[in-house]
């Protein structure tokens, strides 16, 4: 774990690094910043998990908890790769410095790792975040979308093009979704991500719904999917990926895939669905054509790490 100097916190806080144990205490940290934010948490436990999980994330020196005289957690930081990071203060602890010790701290682990360059992702309406990131030099690069369709009457799924068919997702179909979604984001994304790694944030969720996700076939070659999440405790649906291979795009079949999965979730009781996508998609004009509308936006900022 990167060194933290005993001036970084106030003395009536303390630090550790963060064991799989904590999942369960860290979504509860991040549910109070999402609901102080946006009204209700967004995050899922199970994301949490598959965060702490991340193939090459050591949580002994990638991961930071910092807790109050009373023990209670009320921030955090992790760090992948010398390059992402992720940094929360429990809305009652801010203003106290927190942020930014936690910042200094996921600098100094990105440079210990050997990253030239770290990234956070923050709401376009977190101010303080926003201002604090600025004042560090970080500037925004890409943009995010969480988008929502309203579903008042059951979505109508248009019919495939010729030589296509779809179906439901189903057990064996993990590792060729994994080839195309994975294919597809190759043209925009910066790693290849291993199976391992884009398992644990899809089909191994505990909120994986297979009956709400679908894929579509050219003969026995899988050309799309949209994979989607059941998320307990919400009326929303959730659409997690979707992709559709290179040479077989601009047929229709994003559209049907996803009208295919809203009607599920409709069928489900579900009367609204979201999915997030970025600037560097190019994707955004798709999901409207579909219906779906901007909810709210976030951004991807960045900054090169000198020395110290």
């Amino acid at each position: 774990m990167a060194d933290l100097s005993s001036s970084s916190f106030p003395a009536s806080y303390r630090w550790r690094a963060a064991t799989v144990a904590d999942a369960g205490a860290i979504h509860g940290l991040v549910a109070a910043c999402e609901r102080e934010l946006l009204g209700r948490p967004e995050t899922e436990p199970d994301g949490i998990a598959a965060d702490l999980a991340l193939p090459g994330l050591d949580p002994a020196a990638d991961t930071l908890l910092v807790y109050d005289s009373a023990e209670r957690l009320v921030g955090r930081a992790w760090v992948h790769g010398g390059r992402r990071s992720a940094v929360d203060v429990h809305p009652d602890h801010r203003g106290r410095g927190l942020g930014g010790a936690l910042l200094d701290w996921a600098e100094a682990r990105a440079r210990q790792a050997g990253g030239e360059r770290l990234s956070q992702t923050v709401s376009d309406g977190d101010r303080a975040a926003v201002e604090l990131l600025r004042s560090r030099g970080y500037e925004p690069f890409v943009v995010q979308w969480l988008l929502e369709i309203e579903m008042p009457a059951e979505p109508v799924v248009p019919g495939p093009p010729p030589g296509v068919t779809w179906r439901c997702f189903r057990s064996g179909d993990e590792e060729a979704a994994y080839r195309l979604t994975e294919d597809a984001f190759d043209e925009w994304q910066k790693r290849r991500k291993s199976y391992e790694e884009w398992a644990g944030h899809t089909v191994e969720r505990d909120t994986f719904a297979p009956a709400l996700s679908t894929v579509a076939f050219a003969g026995d070659q899988m050309i799309g999917a949209v994979l989607a999440l059941n998320v307990p405790g919400t009326d929303e649906g959730y659409v997690e990926r979707v992709a559709v291979r290179k040479d077989h795009r601009h047929r229709g079949i994003a559209r049907m895939l996803l009208q295919a999965s809203f009607r599920a979730f409709y069928r489900e009781g579900r009367r609204t669905c979201t999915l997030w996508t970025h600037s560097e998609t190019g994707a955004l004009s798709l999901y409207q054509r579909v219906g779906m509308t901007v909810r709210r936006s976030s951004a991807v900022y960045g900054k090169a790490l000198g020395g110290e």
